[in-house]
Formats: structure tokens, sequence, C-alpha cells
């Protein structure tokens, strides 16, 4: 990817963290995507991706690319457990004073992040809205649902909550415990980020639909899982509306 800043990446470092679960057909594009974007945006790039215990080609494709790509980090779980923990796990690894992710199905364009750098600022998040959302109409139906209900009991006031193209200063996700192991992860986060004073600017996104693979965010599991965490997290929000426990610096 050429540079699209003159006078060379205007970021020191950044740090772009996939998660991926059996995704075989589309990690080696994203993570090629999400290399050329971190090379662009940054003096000190580099892109973790977290296998979350795949069973098809996902851990063999990764090596070949990391055998090519220096940039490239992966984190293994050994079994899959869940999207909230791979993010997690993401995130602690990660280096880079500003932290990027997205999925590792390639519904977004991470190239979409660069020209938002100019406007970043160490107190606030940036929270993409899919604009519109390439899913299914009972997708999207959820979706609204979701992010009503976390809006509710959380006061997180975003427009999509589970939009999965978010840029975090890497402060922020030092002091937010990520207890959530699933779908609710992005309510905590962002639930912890308001509760500590940090400014959310959302921005719209494009959204490609999936044409390989398979979604599991829609499995009544996953969807059990969320509700049982959110609930949590709702508790949590009552007991102490204006105060957040906060993990120990790394």
């Amino acid at each position: 990817m050429a540079s699209v800043f003159p006078d060379g990446p205007p970021l020191e470092a950044l740090s772009v963290v996939l998660p991926c679960y059996d995704e075989e057909a589309n990690v080696e594009r994203v993570v090629r995507e999400a290399v050329a974007v971190a090379r662009a945006a940054a003096r000190s790039p580099e892109v973790v991706v977290v296998d979350d215990g795949s069973r098809d080609r996902t851990p063999q494709l990764l090596e070949g690319l990391a055998a090519e790509l220096p940039e490239l980090r992966i984190v293994r779980h050994a079994a899959n457990l869940g999207y909230g923990a791979a993010l997690a796990s993401g995130f602690r690894a990660a280096r880079g004073a500003w932290v990027f992710y997205t999925d590792g199905d390639g519904q977004f364009d991470p190239a979409e992040l660069l020209p938002l750098l100019p406007r970043l600022r160490s107190d606030r998040v940036i929270v993409g809205f899919r604009a519109p959302r390439s899913d299914p109409p009972m997708r999207v139906l959820n979706g609204f649902v979701w992010t009503r209900l976390v809006d509710a009991l959380l006061g997180v006031g975003v427009r999509d909550v589970n939009c999965a193209f978010k840029l975090f200063p890497k402060s922020l996700l030092e002091r937010v415990p990520m207890a959530s192991v699933g779908a609710a992860i992005d309510a905590e986060l962002l639930a912890g980020a308001r509760r500590l004073g940090y400014g959310i600017d959302e921005v719209p996104v494009s959204h490609r639909p999936r044409v390989r693979g398979r979604a599991t965010g829609a499995h009544p599991r996953v969807v059990l899982q969320a509700l049982v965490e959110l609930r949590a997290l709702a508790a949590a929000h009552r007991a102490a509306p204006h105060r957040l426990p906060v993990a120990s610096p790394r």
C-alpha cells in the first residue's frame, strides 16, 4: 500500500488485533490487508492474530504468513475460548500505544482506519458503525436489539455496539478487566471507557458481506452466553454506576 501520508506514518506504534476461529478461507487476505495498513499508519507496526482454537488450516496458514511478514505475531488458544477471550488475549499481547481491532472474516476494510488517524486523541475511542449493514435481516434485527439493550442497561450510547472496527488507546485497555469471554466484550469495553471518562467518536464504516467461511455469532450458545455476561455487567453497573473496577497497570 502506497503511503497516504507525505511525511511518513503518523503514529509511532500501532497494534492491529485480529481474532480468528476457523478462518482458513479468509485469513491470508485479511492478514495481508492488516499488515499493509499497519505499515502505512505507524513507524512500529504489528499485527497480532489470535487463533482461538481453530480446527481447520488456519494455524498452518498463519505459520506460513509469519515466515514472510515480520510484523505478524501469533497468539494461540489450545481450545476455543470465545470471542471476548480472543480479543482480551490480543489486547494484552499488543505492544502499540494504539490498538485497532477488526475481525478475521474480512467483513471490514482496515484501510478505512487511515483517514481517521489525524483526529486521534489519547482520551478518546474511535468506534465504527456499519453503514449499511450487509447481513441477513434477522442478524440486523438482532444487532439492533442487542445495541438497544446494552444502552439501556449500561448507558453506552453508541449506534452499533458490536461493530468490529474500533481503535483504543492502550492506556484504556490496561485499565478495563475484560472479564467477558463471549460477545459482551464490546459492551464491557465501551462501558469501561464511559466510566473512566474517555470520549467516544463514532464513524460510519463499510461492511462487506461474508462470502467465505461460517459465521458463529448467531449460534444460540453464543447468544445465551452474551446475555449472561451482560446481566453480570448490568449488576456491576447498578452497584457502582460511576466506578469501574480496574485492572492493575501492566
